[in-house]
């Protein structure tokens, strides 16, 4: 596309995200005391006085709003040749492919929601962790099966790849919830891994026709222009949290544009760009593993919550909450960037190089983690 159709596609995605996210987290924060929720101080929270909750109701509110526009703007273009001829070459091309796929994403922004309103009930009330867990695999099987969506690993054993796939989803939904423990965490994370996604995806053509994946970027922009509306309100000290219905939310929409993203046209030349949504997300997932398995060897349930994240780790090192915060979106650029490179790599050494460096990173994690638990 040209100059003028990439900043068109930008501002349309972005923008309207953004306003509606911005609005619907201020006007959450406002009712959050009369909807009951509120997030008071207790043994494991870092926070001394109560916060409003449901951020992520705003940035639910600001994708679903903007998937709304979108729909109706596709539609009104594809049927009103007056409309689409008002657009650059570079996008009116692609609204016959969008329309195909409106069906497809307004049921994964059902299953969003539904995981959206698991979230805001857990807020409110609690809900025992294997009541969410059945919900969360249920949603995940039903895109995984009934939908189609899987992971492109490249793998001859079907169901293996199905189950990896809902497994996948899962993952990422309890990694980003996991996150969520200090003013800015996760939604930060969130909005620098989908970033490097999103540019992967539209800087490296892929596919029979060489095109960026303009549908699955878009997925990605939309969402992080409502992680910014939100991180306007939650950036320390927090005005509001998001809570588990946004970090829900926000994993399952990243774990589904990772599915929806197509990577055949590398099987030839350039296969290890599968590994990319694994080494940009690779933050979320280490700090969700890491903590299960200290919670596991101290004998503990893996559900139930404490101040072991690597977060925690590193203000027990010394740093305050915002450098321990830019710190880990540090390590998730890092990380992220090899995502950026995976595509162009055609050859092992190449790969391996990316993978490496990743997993030093999460070493360095590690390490400071280790030094944290022996000081105390």
């Amino acid at each position: 596309m040209s100059l003028w159709a990439n900043f068109l596609f930008l501002l349309a995605v972005l923008a309207p995200s953004f306003v509606i996210s911005l609005v619907a987290v201020g006007l959450v924060r406002k009712a959050a005391e009369r909807l009951g929720l509120l997030d008071k101080p207790g043994a494991r929270k870092v926070h001394t006085t109560p916060i409003p909750l449901g951020g992520g109701l705003g940035i639910w509110a600001g994708v679903v709003g903007t998937m709304s526009l979108g729909t109706v703007g596709v539609l009104l273009a594809d049927y009103i040749p007056a409309l689409r001829a008002l657009l650059p070459v570079g996008l009116s091309e692609h609204l016959g492919g969008l329309t195909g796929k409106i069906a497809e994403i307004w049921v994964i922004v059902g299953c969003g929601t539904v995981l959206m309103i698991l979230g805001l009930m857990d807020d409110r009330r609690g809900i025992p962790w294997w009541l969410r867990l059945g919900v969360e695999f249920s949603v995940a099987s039903l895109c995984v099966y009934w939908q189609g969506l899987q992971l492109t690993a490249f793998i001859e054993l079907p169901w293996l790849t199905s189950c990896l796939s809902v497994l996948w989803i899962v993952a990422l939904i309890n990694s980003f919830n996991m996150l969520d423990n200090m003013d800015g965490l996760s939604g930060g994370v969130a909005t620098i891994s989908s970033l490097m996604l999103a540019l992967m995806l539209l800087s490296t053509p892929a596919g029979q026709n060489g095109q960026p994946q303009f549908f699955v970027a878009a997925m990605l922009l939309v969402l992080i222009g409502a992680l910014l509306g939100f991180l306007w309100h939650n950036w320390p000290p927090a005005k509001i949290f998001m809570g588990d219905a946004g970090s829900y939310f926000i994993g399952f929409w990243i774990a589904i544009a990772t599915l929806l993203a197509t990577y055949v046209g590398y099987q030839g030349s350039r296969p290890y760009a599968v590994v990319a949504p694994l080494i940009a997300l690779a933050i979320p997932l280490y700090d969700m593993t890491s903590v299960i398995i200290i919670r596991l060897r101290e004998g503990r349930s893996p559900f139930e919550g404490d101040k072991r994240h690597f977060s925690h780790r590193l203000v027990d090192l010394g740093m305050t909450k915002k450098q321990a915060v830019l710190t880990i979106y540090l390590a998730t650029a890092t990380c992220s960037i090899g995502a950026l490179l995976l595509p162009r790599v055609t050859d092992l050494w190449g790969a391996a190089i990316v993978v490496v460096s990743t997993i030093l990173v999460l070493a360095l994690v590690g390490v400071l983690e280790m030094v944290g638990r022996e000081e105390e």
